[in-house]
């Protein structure tokens, strides 16, 4: 076949196209082929790496010495401040108010003026009073003369009434001797019967005497009492303090025009001041045999001021949540004001080992951790109630025939505690 045949050129063109679809399928293959050798060397060649080894954590705690002991619990309570002895003052009679030198929360020492009524609306009665009085001693003392003038006269007109009955006699005599006239006869009688009767009518006045005295004296007894009793509203017109104590409500002022029995303001005693606070069902016994035995003692602070209380008695009425106990004042009552909210703090019997530790180191209120052998050991408590220090610091007291003196209890609280689990004292 010659170069010049066309043939020919075709041949050459189709081995050049066959060489060319050869190198490109050879080319990916050896691209492949070489990368493959570089990654099989690279993992000959790389350096060995040691296994890792797992070290188990250890958790920083904070923990305390214990030596259980003879402790009180104390027993957190709420109670409300009360008094038995409010005092109501009310109008005396009906007036005008005159004078309110005081406000509410006022403290006033006794005898201090609270409110004092216009006395020129109660001096009117007052002076009736007085002379009705007067009229009726004077009428009493008028009925005494004139029972002893009757007296007195009755003996001069039964004299008379024999000098007419001798008249009466010696005009029958005459009359009789035919010396006299039947019109002196009768003059003499109708003499005699008038001086009888002036008789009976004085004997009448007389027997009479005690009835009317005892009138006039019960109505002058009537109109004493009524003095005295305005008399007691003019001096009860000035509402003074009968001891010290706090105005807890002025319900009236100047110029009102109050009403017999009107309440004007309310006060009350410092000194009368007690605490009623629920004792939960659970306590009622032990509280109850406490105070058979000498009674309990509580604290309040308010304000910064401690309150000094104790418990006097358990109300009457109880519950199946419990009973109130009625806590008397025992310190200064300055801080309290009637119907004040307060907490109180109720010290309890002493109890035999106890421990005091921190709120957050007991888990649900039955559990502590100690530290043995650098882990936790969990064992369970009694919780017996709070305790303050005199810090201030609150602590709970617990109990546990697991705990003994130099025990290492764990103070910090941690959420994944569990028995065994690997802690390290903080130094």
């Amino acid at each position: 076949m010659m170069a010049g045949d066309p043939t020919f050129h075709q041949l050459n063109s189709i081995r050049a196209l066959s060489v060319r679809r050869s190198v490109k399928l050879l080319l990916p293959l050896l691209v492949l082929a070489v990368g493959f050798s570089v990654f099989k060397v690279l993992e000959a060649t790389r350096p060995e790496q040691r296994p890792a080894s797992m070290q188990e954590r250890v958790w920083r705690v904070e923990v305390e010495s214990v030596q259980p002991g003879l402790l009180a619990p104390e027993l957190a309570l709420y109670g409300r401040v009360q008094t038995p002895e409010l005092l109501r003052a009310a109008a005396s009679a009906p007036a005008r108010v005159a004078e309110v030198p005081v406000r509410e929360g006022d403290r006033v020492p006794a005898g201090a003026v609270l409110v004092r009524l216009d006395e020129r609306d109660l001096l009117p009665r007052l002076r009736q009073a007085q002379a009705l009085v007067a009229e009726l001693e004077a009428q009493i003392q008028s009925e005494t003369i004139r029972f002893e003038t009757d007296r007195k006269a009755l003996e001069q007109e039964q004299k008379l009434v024999e000098i007419a009955s001798d008249g009466v006699e010696r005009a029958q005599r005459l009359q009789r001797q035919r010396a006299g006239s039947d019109s002196d006869l009768d003059a003499a009688e109708e003499g005699l019967a008038r001086q009888v009767l002036a008789v009976s009518n004085r004997e009448m006045a007389i027997r009479d005497h005690p009835a009317r005295l005892s009138a006039l004296e019960s109505r002058l007894q009537s109109a004493r009492a009524k003095l005295a009793e305005m008399e007691l509203q003019v001096e009860r017109a000035t509402v003074t303090a009968p001891y010290e104590g706090v105005v807890t409500g002025v319900e009236v002022t100047v110029g009102d025009q109050v009403k017999q029995d009107q309440v004007l303001l309310g006060f009350y005693a410092l000194g009368s001041l007690e605490v009623r606070a629920r004792i939960p069902a659970r306590y009622q016994a032990e509280i109850r045999a406490a105070l058979e035995s000498g009674g309990l003692v509580a604290a309040a602070d308010i304000g910064g001021s401690r309150v000094e209380l104790r418990l006097d008695r358990l109300a009457g009425e109880s519950d199946p949540s419990g009973v109130d106990g009625l806590f008397a004042v025992i310190s200064d009552p300055s801080p309290l004001r009637l119907g004040q909210m307060i907490s109180l703090r109720l010290q309890r019997r002493q109890q035999a080992g106890v421990v005091a530790v921190p709120f957050q180191s007991v888990y649900g209120g039955d559990r502590v951790y100690k530290l043995v052998e650098g882990r936790l050991r969990g064992i369970g408590v009694e919780a017996l109630g709070g305790m303050r220090q005199s810090d201030g610091a609150e602590r709970l007291l617990v109990r546990s025939p697991e705990i003994a003196a130099g025990d290492r209890l764990v103070v910090t609280h941690m959420p994944n505690s569990v028995d065994g689990l690997r802690v390290e004292a903080i130094q």
